[in-house]
């Protein structure tokens, strides 16, 4: 038999403080006998060593779950996330009817998911601004460049999704948001003559307001709580 389990000892192998024979080690298939390094823990059922591959993981479901959070958060901590993306959709709003003369808007779905980001995480790695900022000029550019090489269509979009995940992937800028940019500026016919100008308006200049808006967010949640 090439293999064997290896547990420093001579006579005995342990496994989880459990103690198995050596006789009945070298009775075990090859396949079901490995090179055991003792701080390595194997899975073990009713005292038979199997391959990990044969169990199915827990972990495998754990993502259908609700996390359990270390504690309730407190009200300030679910008031001033929302308070502050009340605010920049009202400040968006407002400046929606100062550019409608010009038949522009900057207000589009994706700043909802920066705002998301912002106000409940800020810390997290996506809501660093400057991978916030390169994803959304980024992928904007991206879109538009797909846009013009294969015209409306899904071709043009499966493109430009593909080649913003590839582009934050080798920056390491992510910032999930800014991936739909693209389809944004394909589908959004009205969205068209601003061409590259789409690079900065209206996700990169959105993203402006909300970042001086999460500098409020999180000063309340720090300074007020209750």
């Amino acid at each position: 038999m090439s293999g064997g389990i290896v547990c420093g000892g001579n006579n005995t192998t342990t496994l989880r403080n459990n103690t198995i024979p050596l006789s009945l080690s070298l009775s075990l298939p090859t396949s079901s006998v490995y090179n055991y390094n003792c701080s390595d823990r194997r899975r073990r059922v009713d005292g038979i060593i199997v391959a990990s591959s044969d169990v199915v993981s827990g972990s495998n479901w754990d993502d259908w779950k609700p996390l359990k959070p270390s504690s309730t958060p407190s009200l300030s901590d679910t008031l001033w996330p929302s308070a502050g993306a009340f605010l920049a959709m009202a400040m968006l709003g407002k400046i929606d009817q100062l550019l409608a003369p010009k038949g522009l808007s900057i207000t589009i779905a994706p700043l909802g998911a920066v705002s998301a980001l912002l106000f409940t995480t800020p810390s997290a790695p996506s809501a660093r601004k400057y991978n916030m900022f390169m994803a959304q000029i980024g992928c904007a550019a991206i879109g538009v460049v797909a846009f013009t090489i294969f015209g409306p269509g899904w071709l043009a979009r499966s493109a430009a999704l593909s080649a913003s995940i590839a582009y934050m992937t080798y920056t390491g800028t992510n910032h999930p948001p800014a991936a739909s940019l693209p389809l944004l500026f394909i589908d959004g016919v009205k969205l068209h003559h601003l061409n590259f100008w789409y690079a900065l308006f209206p996700g990169a200049a959105g993203c402006i307001l909300l970042s001086l808006i999460q500098e409020v967010v999180i000063y309340l949640k720090h300074n007020f709580k209750f």
